[in-house]
């Protein structure tokens, strides 16, 4: 499925800001100081959660209606859509450092001559795999 539509609660903080669980997502949390901060951090965390939970092959629930959701006063629901298919889209290409193991002799040539590793590295590995782009 490409979109998501997940209940949230809102919980304002003595101090300022918002505290956000997704009671459907045990372990979803997030916050923001603002309103504005805090819905953009709840799809930002709902998105990544959902991300982890397809890459591991977990069964996303069903979601529960927000008129279902029980909250404490001064807590509000609102319902966070995660776009999946541009947080997939984000996740995949997302830049990772690797380690790399080779002759210090080489090392020190490739450097004299100011060769960059990582754009070496990801077009030696394209020509491999036959990748264009």
């Amino acid at each position: 499925m490409d979109k998501y539509m997940f209940p949230a609660v809102f919980q304002p903080c003595k101090e300022g800001g918002y505290s956000i669980y997704f009671p459907d997502l045990p372990g979803c949390i997030s916050e923001g100081d603002t309103l504005e901060e805090a819905l953009a951090m709840a799809k930002d965390g709902l998105e990544l959660f959902l991300w982890n939970m397809e890459d591991g092959k977990e069964e996303i629930p069903e979601p529960t209606p927000p008129e279902g959701i029980k909250i404490e006063d001064g807590n509000f629901v609102v319902p966070i859509i995660a776009d999946m298919k541009l947080a997939r889209a984000q996740m995949n290409n997302k830049t990772v450092n690797t380690n790399v193991t080779m002759p210090q002799w080489l090392k020190f040539k490739a450097e004299e001559n100011k060769i960059n590793f990582s754009q070496l590295l990801q077009e030696a590995i394209k020509q491999k795999l036959n990748i264009n782009g």
